[in-house]
């Protein structure tokens, strides 16, 4: 059974789960410059994360 981290299925899952929660977020709490600041991390989470959890899974071989 191999690491789950490695599908970028799931790497691409959990960026989106966790920008949707700061969308949420964003437009449930927040108004102005925060709530740009949080949009643009969600989009961050999407571009950067990904990557990040494919090199976690490519030194755990």
């Amino acid at each position: 059974m191999g690491n789950p981290l490695e599908t970028p299925l799931v790497r691409y899952g959990m960026a989106a789960s966790s920008a949707a929660i700061l969308v949420i977020v964003a437009f449930a709490f927040l108004d102005g410059t925060m709530r740009l600041l949080v949009l643009g991390m969600a989009v961050l989470e999407i571009a950067v994360v990904p990557q990040i959890l494919k090199r976690a899974a490519e030194q755990q071989q």
